[in-house]
């Protein structure tokens, strides 16, 4: 029976259902509302004490107050409540709620028991004063420490404490000022702006609902030029070690205040081994420790430091955890059947160990009378051969130091018939895989026998998957399809048996395919996170998206997060979306959830407020606090410096420190007002730039360096320039700086100087290209810079007179070599800088054509003795001369020697053309080669069939003539494919070849084609064809016909082609034409048969066409034409006449009019002669007939190596040309060769 019971109360428990006794029985009583164990009021608060129970019969209420009976309804100023054991005390005041303060208890009966509440105290406290005090005002020297004290009147309920000015602002506090745990403000050192007389501290009692203040402190600080530096020493805690009790479940707060100067840092150590991540956090500065939910584990050493750059100080906590009473095992209520055991388990835990006592109906055991039946044991209440009037309440109650701990719970004796609290027809619906629960929860005494059926009405405990409970829930684990269906539950006692029906359907799971992943992204990247889900179609799904367990949606940034149905995007990155990311897919049935951490990595955070500490006039200590990291390490502090009087807004870089320290001592120069700022560095970039440091000036000095980079050079033959690279505005050391110049010839004794703020001092008058001795000295008003360095200079060079001497010696045809002998250096009258080679090809040897002349360089060093002209004509006539150069310039050039090249092999032939003469006989044609590189001695032939299927010879070789250019070859093959290859011959040898291919072959006098296309422009027309295989050399006509009579359409007439050619060009066609294009061929009956046609359309703009209907065919216009030209012809003869009878003109007048306009006085008094048209030459301005003007000389002119010609005339009618290196163009006009270059008249050509 107990058994029953007591799986019926586990069942309803766990499954958070709450149980109740059937209505038609009586219920013990039950606690369900008391006030807490400890209750402070205030004056004009509400007194109430509740006591709230449940119970059938109705239960009745009493109260003790010190374990005295206590009737609320008779105390004055007391609302009690019908029904109920809560009691209001009205009319509070300090007096009146002193006399109600103690410890209450509220016990609630009816006839089956009595239930106890938990003691209640009572604690009664008048208005918060706080005692009137003369408060002195703090003195102290700045950069020393000092406490304010608050002391804050005393409260039941601790006070918020909070500093303030008189104008109500917060006092920022920060790592050097701190407010204690204890109210206290604490200062680690003051500086001149913390002086102030109105330091106010302010405690807010929660509970009175009142602020209070102290008086205002006036705090003075004493300003001094030597802050004394200091390492740390603990202001709070005292001592070096301390010892303190924390409670179980109950925060724990560790503090260390430090004062130094520098500002001390705070860091801590804890045994983190028996600590959860995230309980631990710090406040205050760092100053604070605060451990969350203290546990029994927790107890040991908890350390502190305070460092700064001069020393540590520390100290030890030594924490020892202790508890209230709480539970191992919670007594609880039984609903037992006559004659079975009762066991009511009551187990407990605390430090120190609690001491347990049991009541029973409020009543202890001590005071009860001795019961057989009932016994202690093992911290259990044991009743045994329990009968109705066993029905009671007990209490177990365990107590230490910390505190009370109170369970009550009834035993009640009854007989019930099975009853099944479970609906009948449930309809359960879940997911594979999962795990079913189907209710059976039924209730008698004594305890029911349950038995699960599957459809067939056969027991479902054959599946080991089916696991039935205790308290009759059957589970169905890992649920699969075939699992739908219904089961029946049948239960039964002594008295009755009952059954229900259960129906279980079974969904597909719902799974995420692709969820989140954990991903590091850049800051300002974008992120997107897939959800891709898989699930019961029958099922309606919701997938929504987390940040830190916070559902997006709910999130009101639209720009930032995009939503998709199965996407989450982040846009523009910040550290701020740098979270935990789950994707929730929700049904009715089941939920799953996919998490990722967003990992946002970028430059670091800027770097804190910078403080300046002096060692030195030149050194000084600059601290830091750290940069963010932003999930990278920073890797470097960069420290830059700017002056604002020279250089402001420019930062210059002054030192590097590793990412780990914060700190550094930095060297510094004279004269500069340093401000400086730190950067932090990391892999993905640089910081902001921290806040500037205040100002730091360093005292003036004497230069420490002097100019670099000293040069003296002339730009003129009787000068030196000196010149140095100026000091940098950070290397002065004070100001006025100025440079001493200090100069003498070299092996002088005396120096000569001049003081100077520019960087460049000319010394005039000197002789030509001399050595100097030259020192620059960097001089402020300070003193002078160290000693300088002797430079050696020259005074400035002229042009050289030195002239070299020259060989030349033949390597090859295409390349000689020349050298030359040393020059007098002293004839070079400056730096020798090299020799410059220049040559220029002059002619061919084989054929003496004038030709312009381009002149070729090679610059050589002077160390050089020789130079090597590559890449000559063969066979060629060059001239060559060498010259000397210098900073100035190049001086006279040596004699000029020509050379001859010897002979090389020839060029190619230009040409080589085949035609067919009959089936067996070809006639081939060439063009000798442009450049024979010597005497021609001939060409060599070679030819070879191709295709070797015939009993053809093998190759042909033949020598021929230089003078023939054309070749009869015959008793070829027909059906033969030969290889042709021309080269020409001299003395050298055989040159490059020409090699062709061709054929007598010829299927038919008319050629197939294989692709044959036509590109047209305005003009002209190309026609390509691809050869078909066993064609070569047939000839066929291609006629271009204009499709429109028109009578400016230009008729062309046809053009025999090769069909070898592969392509074939027609010029000279009418832009916007069409043409027809027959192709025709020979079929050796003396016809030409037309075998193809095309048609084509040239582009350009379209030609106007007159219409027959237009007005030059009327009449009206055909009259009017005759009558204009009979009267022109009327008017003609009229002159005519009119002429004849003029008389005649004297011949003066008719020489003076017809004065040619060339004609120019040789003196004042006499007349100019006439030229004839053939003797005006090039003093004409008409143009020639053709139009073209044409240079003088032959068409390789010196205009095509980048020069131009400069024409003079001399006696005889030749020029001179001279080399002038300006492109110019002259034309010159009429036909008369004028004594223009001829072998008679030759032309002399100066070249420079």
């Amino acid at each position: 029976m107990a058994g029953v019971l007591r799986y019926l109360w586990t069942l309803l428990w766990s499954l958070g259902l709450c149980i109740q006794i059937p209505r038609e029985l009586m219920q013990p009583p039950n606690i369900i509302e008391q006030s807490p164990e400890r209750l402070v009021v205030f004056p004009t608060d509400e007194i109430s004490l509740k006591c709230e129970a449940s119970g059938k019969p109705e239960v009745e209420f009493r109260w003790t107050k010190e374990n005295i009976h206590f009737s609320p309804e008779k105390e004055p100023g007391v609302i009690t409540h019908m029904n109920s054991g809560s009691f209001t005390i009205t009319g509070n005041n300090s007096n009146f709620a002193q006399r109600y303060q103690g410890t209450y208890r509220c016990f609630a009966s009816n006839r089956l028991g009595t239930a106890m509440s938990h003691e209640i105290q009572l604690v009664a406290e008048g208005a918060p004063k706080w005692p009137k005090e003369k408060v002195q005002p703090f003195e102290v020297e700045e950069g020393q420490s000092v406490i304010l004290p608050c002391n804050p009147p005393s409260s039941a309920v601790r006070p918020r404490i909070y500093w303030m000015n008189s104008r109500i602002f917060h006092i920022t506090q920060d790592e050097r000022v701190t407010m204690g745990q204890n109210g206290n403000l604490y200062f680690a050192n003051v500086l001149t702006s913390d002086s102030h007389s109105d330091y106010i501290c302010h405690a807010h009692f929660l509970g009175a609902r009142t602020i209070m203040q102290k008086e205002p402190i006036d705090l003075r600080v004493k300003p001094t030029n030597n802050m004394i530096h200091r390492p740390p020493r603990l202001l709070l805690p005292e001592g070096l070690t301390s010892r303190l009790v924390a409670l179980r479940g109950q925060p724990l707060v560790l503090e260390c205040i430090a004062e130094g100067f520098p500002t001390p840092t705070i860091k801590w150590s804890y045994p983190s081994n028996q600590m959860q991540a995230g309980r631990v956090t710090y406040q205050n500065f760092n100053k604070t420790l605060r451990l969350v939910r203290v546990e029994e584990e927790d107890d040991g050493e908890y350390r502190c430091w305070a460092e700064n750059t001069l020393g540590t100080a520390h100290h030890v906590y030594y924490v020892t955890v202790e508890a209230a009473p709480y539970w191992l095992q919670e007594p609880e209520s039984l609903v037992l059947a006559p004659g079975e055991t009762a066991r009511l388990n009551c187990q407990v835990q605390g430090r120190p160990r609690p001491m347990v006592t049991w009541r029973i109906n409020g009543v202890s055991l001590e005071n009860l009378t001795r019961d057989d039946k009932l016994r202690v044991q093992g911290g259990a209440l044991i009743l045994s051969n329990v009968q109705p009037n066993d029905t009671m309440v007990t209490q177990c109650e365990a107590r230490n130091e910390h505190g009370l701990l109170l369970a009550n719970a009834y035993i009640f004796v009854v007989q019930l018939p099975t009853k099944i609290l479970t609906s009948d027809n449930k309809t359960y619906r879940e997911v594979q895989g999962s795990t079913a629960h189907l209710l059976c929860n039924a209730f008698g005494v004594p305890m029911p026998n349950i038995q699960w059926l599957n459809r067939v009405q056969t027991t479902v405990l054959q599946d080991e998957r089916f696991v039935p409970y205790a308290n009759g829930t059957l589970a169905i684990r890992d649920l699969q399809t075939n699992d739908t269906g219904s089961y029946y539950c049948l239960a039964g006692n002594d008295q009755n048996k009952v059954s229900i029906q259960a129906h279980l359907q079974v969904k597909e799971a719902t799974w995420i395919k692709s969820g989140p992943q954990n991903k590091t992204v850049k800051k300002g990247s974008d992120v997107n996170f897939p959800c891709q889900v898989s699930f019961d179609p029958s099922l309606e799904i919701q997938i929504d998206w987390f940040k830190n367990d916070q559902n997006i949606k709910h999130i009101f940034e639209d720009d930032k997060y995009i939503l998709k149905e199965e996407e989450l995007t982040i846009k523009n990155l910040d550290y701020t979306d740098q979270a935990n990311y789950s994707c929730v897919v929700k049904t009715a049935l089941d939920s799953v959830e996919k998490k990722a951490t967003l990992l946002v990595v970028g430059s670091p955070g800027p770097v804190g407020p910078l403080e300046l500490y002096k060692q030195k006039d030149f050194q000084v200590q600059l601290s830091w606090s750290p940069a963010a990291e932003h999930n990278s390490p920073i890797e470097k502090y960069n420290i830059e410096f700017e002056d604002r009087t020279m250089d402001p807004g420019t930062w210059y870089p002054l030192a590097t420190v590793p990412g780990n320290e914060t700190s550094t001592r930095l060297k510094l120069s004279p004269f500069i007002h340093y401000n400086f700022r730190v950067i932090a560095n990391n892999k993905y970039g640089a910081s902001e730039p921290s806040p500037d440091s205040e100002p730091y000036i360093t005292p003036n000095s004497v230069p420490e360096i002097n100019p670099a980079d000293v040069k003296g050079e002339g730009n003129e033959t009787n000068n030196m320039v000196i010149t140095w690279k100026p000091l940098k505005w950070m290397d002065w050391n004070g100001p006025e700086l100025k440079y001493r110049v200090q100069w003498r010839q070299k092996n002088e004794s005396e120096w000569q100087e001049a003081m100077v703020k520019v960087p460049k001092f000319v010394v005039s008058n000197t002789p030509t290209f001399v050595p100097y001795e030259i020192k620059v000295q960097a001089v402020n008003e300070v003193g002078k810079g160290p000693d300088p360095q002797i430079v050696i200079g020259y005074s400035g060079e002229d042009v050289p007179q030195a002239i070299p001497t020259i060989y030349l010696t033949p390597l090859n045809a295409t390349t000689v070599k020349i050298e030359w002998e040393p020059v007098d250096l002293n004839e070079v009258r400056g730096h020798l800088r090299g020799y410059r080679v220049t040559y220029w090809w002059v002619n061919n040897r084989w054929s003496r054509s004038k030709r312009h002349i381009h002149k070729m360089h090679i610059d050589r060093p002077s160390s050089a003795k020789e130079a090597v002209l590559p890449d000559l004509r063969p066979y060629s006539i060059y001239s060559v001369l060498v010259q000397v150069f210098n900073g100035r310039g190049l001086g006279p050039p040596s004699e000029i020697i020509d050379f001859h090249t010897e002979e090389g092999v020839p060029d190619r032939p230009q040409s080589l053309h085949l035609r067919r003469l009959s089936d067996t006989a070809l006639q081939l044609s060439w063009k000798p080669p442009l450049n024979p590189n010597g005497e021609l001695k001939g060409y060599q032939l070679l030819y070879k069939p191709i295709i070797q299927d015939t009993e053809e010879k093998g190759p042909v070789t033949l020598f021929l003539s230089p003078y023939e250019l054309m070749l009869n070859l015959s008793d070829l093959n027909p059906k033969a494919l030969y290889e042709f290859q021309l080269r020409a011959i001299t003395k050298v040898g055989p040159g490059e070849v020409i090699i062709q291919e061709g054929s007598t072959i010829l299927k038919s006098g008319i050629p197939t084609f294989g692709n044959i296309s036509a590109v047209t422009s305005e003009n002209v027309t190309t026609i390509y064809w691809s050869l078909q295989e066993g064609q070569h050399d047939v000839t066929f006509r291609i006629w271009f016909k204009p499709s429109e009579e028109l009578a400016q359409v230009k008729t062309i007439p046809p053009q025999n082609v090769n069909y070898s050619q592969k392509f074939y060009i027609q010029e000279n066609l009418q832009p916007d034409t069409h043409y027809v294009i027959e192709f025709s061929g020979y079929n050796f009956t003396d016809e030409w048969v037309v075998f193809k046609e095309m048609k084509v359309k040239t582009s350009g703009p379209e030609r106007k066409k007159l219409t027959p209907d237009n007005f030059a065919t009327k009449s009206w216009f055909i009259v009017f034409i005759s009558a204009m030209i009979l009267l022109l012809l009327i008017l003609l003869i009229l002159c005519f006449i009119k002429r004849s009878k003029g008389g005649k003109y004297s011949v003066k007048d008719k020489e003076d009019t017809q004065v040619d306009s060339e004609a120019r006085p040789m003196k004042d008094e006499t007349f100019g002669e006439y030229s004839d048209n053939e003797e005006k030459g090039f003093g004409s301005s008409q143009p020639s007939l053709n139009g073209d003007i044409k240079p003088l000389g032959s068409d390789d002119s010196l205009a095509d190596y980048g020069g131009s010609v400069d024409v003079q005339f001399n006696e005889d009618g030749s020029f001179i040309g001279q080399y002038s290196g300006k492109k110019e163009k002259e034309a010159t006009g009429g036909n008369d060769s004028s004594g223009a270059t001829s072998p008679i008249n030759p032309t002399a050509v100066t070249l420079e």
